[in-house]
């Protein structure tokens, strides 16, 4: 019994040593990897403050670095032809629109002789308006004038005959020359119920339908003739390009549902500055074209500037700093090659060019690649 009591005690001793020896294995453990990771972390901030620290010595002093050349990219440079466009969106409209209009005051429309993209010429007859209370009229002085005439017949036979006075006879003509003058009149405004076209084209529109009310009214039932055969391109350009801007001043119109370009010039520009979208409008007049309609976009490419013989560089390669515009150039110094940092004046910039008024001249090596880290007089090499 007494033994039993002894190995059971001795057991648990040896048990409860090795969770101990354990325990104390996994704490040792994960000592060790919260070392190297701090250790790791103290290496990297050495590093970056290491690579900080020979870029700044490299520009203070390039002598005290290695003579490693860097590899770039260059670029002779020479002078070109700059233009500079406003790109703007325009849109396609004829110079010969025109709206049928009643000639009086309109009416119910009893036809319509015309159907939506008919051909149509100046003066043909599209539609005809209620003429019942015009036709009712000339009826009736139609019956005055008969019985008029046929009075002034028997005066002037009696007249001749040597019955009745001149007075009589003048007031018998006078009231004919009456009635023919007040017919003529309920005819012409008979011939106002007609509505015919003002000007040869399409019938581009027609929304009215008889038994409507036909008037003079845009908003209203109406037809709308459209001749092609004058188009022009229109656009709204900002106040600011205003100077600019002048009639003659080149256009190109690039048509992106026909995929083709026209050259042009403008034409027009207004003498007023739209107060709601600060800008005005100018036109360009193109030729006629069956597959190019009114209303279609254009895109519109206005040249408002022109250097023709400038040095120009890509936009990207101009860098800045507290004195201004600058690029980085190659330069042949004895037996090395090194980038040299030079100051520059731009003007305009077009797509991913831009002139450079000063500070290069054609024949200069400008770097293209390469020059994000550059400094001044640091080797390079130039790659193949």
């Amino acid at each position: 019994m007494n033994f039993r009591i002894i190995y059971s005690v001795a057991l648990a001793l040896v048990l409860s040593a090795c969770g101990n020896s354990k325990k104390d294995g996994n704490a040792e453990l994960n000592d060790k990897k919260a070392a190297l990771e701090k250790l790791r972390g103290e290496q990297k901030k050495v590093s970056d403050e290491i690579a900080k620290l020979e870029a700044e010595i490299a520009k203070l002093d390039p002598s005290a670095v290695a003579a490693t050349a860097k590899l770039v990219s260059v670029m002779p440079l020479g002078t070109d032809n700059f233009t500079h466009f406003i790109e703007l969106q325009g849109k396609v409209e004829s110079n010969n629109i025109s709206y049928a209009a009643p000639r009086n005051g309109g009416g119910l429309v009893k036809a319509v002789y015309v159907t939506q993209g008919q051909a149509v010429r100046k003066g043909q007859l599209l539609l005809k308006l209620d003429d019942a209370v015009a036709r009712t009229q000339i009826a009736q002085v139609e019956a005055q004038l008969a019985t008029a005439r046929d009075l002034y017949n028997r005066q002037q036979k009696l007249w001749k005959e040597d019955i009745g006075t001149e007075v009589q006879l003048i007031q018998a003509r006078s009231g004919v020359t009456a009635l023919e003058k007040q017919l003529a009149t309920a005819r012409e405004a008979a011939s106002m119920s007609n509505v015919y076209a003002e000007t040869s084209g399409i019938a581009d529109e027609v929304t009215v339908h008889a038994g409507e009310m036909f008037a003079a009214n845009p908003m209203g039932p109406r037809i709308r003739i459209v001749n092609n055969s004058s188009l022009k391109v229109t656009a709204n350009i900002p106040e600011n390009y205003l100077a600019r801007v002048k009639q003659g001043t080149p256009v190109q119109l690039f048509f992106p549902d026909l995929n083709r370009t026209v050259t042009s010039s403008i034409s027009v520009i207004s003498q007023s500055i739209n107060a709601d979208t600060r800008g005005f409008i100018v036109e360009a007049r193109i030729p006629a074209d069956a597959a190019v309609k009114p209303n279609q976009v254009v895109q519109v490419k206005i040249q408002d500037y022109n250097n023709p013989n400038v040095v120009t560089v890509p936009l990207n390669v101009v860098q800045s700093d507290e004195k201004g515009k600058y690029v980085y150039v190659l330069a042949k110094e004895g037996n090395k090659t090194v980038a040299r940092k030079r100051s520059v004046v731009v003007g305009e910039s077009y797509g991913e060019q831009i002139e450079v008024k000063s500070g290069l001249a054609s024949g200069d090596q400008l770097i293209t690649e390469g020059y994000q880290d550059l400094y001044e007089g640091q080797l390079i090499a130039v790659a193949k």
